[in-house]
C-alpha cells in the first residue's frame, strides 16, 4: 500500500497574477511547475501549514483565503491528497529558496506552464473563473 502524503499549495494572487514555482532538477516531479507550499504536520491544520510553509520556503507571510480544490492523485512514490487555497500576500515579497524558478504569471498563461500532475485539477478552476482578470 502507498504512502499517504498530505500536502497544501498556495495560489498567491497579487496584481491579477499568480506566484508559480518550478521544482528543481535534483527533486521528486523535476522542472514541473506547482503552487508553494508543502507537507502537513501531524495535529496541524491545512491553513496552519501553509503559513507555515510559505514563510519556511519563500520568507514571506501570507493570509490564507478560500479554498479552491482538493485532489487525490497517485504517484509511483504515494498518494497526495493536495489541498489549495487563494492567499494574499501581507509581509514582504517571496524568495527563491527551494524552487528552481519562481514567476508570477497571468491567469491565461497557466496552461502554458508543465504542471505536476496533482495541480491540475486547481489550474482547470483557475483558468475558468472570471474574476481574477478583473
Amino acid at each position: 500500500m502507498k504512502k499517504d502524503i498530505h500536502v497544501v499549495g498556495a495560489v498567491i494572487l497579487s496584481n491579477n497574477q499568480i506566484l508559480c514555482a518550478q521544482r528543481g532538477p535534483s527533486k521528486t516531479l523535476p522542472y514541473k511547475w506547482e503552487f508553494p507550499g508543502g507537507k502537513i504536520e501531524q495535529d496541524e491544520i491545512p491553513e496552519n501549514a501553509l503559513k507555515r510553509e510559505i514563510a519556511e520556503e519563500l520568507h514571506c507571510q501570507i493570509e490564507v483565503d478560500d479554498q479552491i480544490e482538493h485532489t487525490v492523485y497517485e504517484y509511483d512514490f504515494g498518494v497526495v491528497h493536495l489541498t489549495t487555497f487563494f492567499c494574499k500576500l501581507i509581509e514582504e515579497s517571496p524568495v527563491k529558496t527551494e524552487h528552481h524558478t519562481l514567476e508570477w504569471v497571468s491567469q491565461n498563461e497557466l496552461k502554458q506552464l508543465d504542471w505536476a500532475p496533482a495541480d491540475i485539477p486547481a489550474i482547470e478552476k483557475l483558468v475558468s473563473l472570471d474574476w481574477i482578470n478583473n
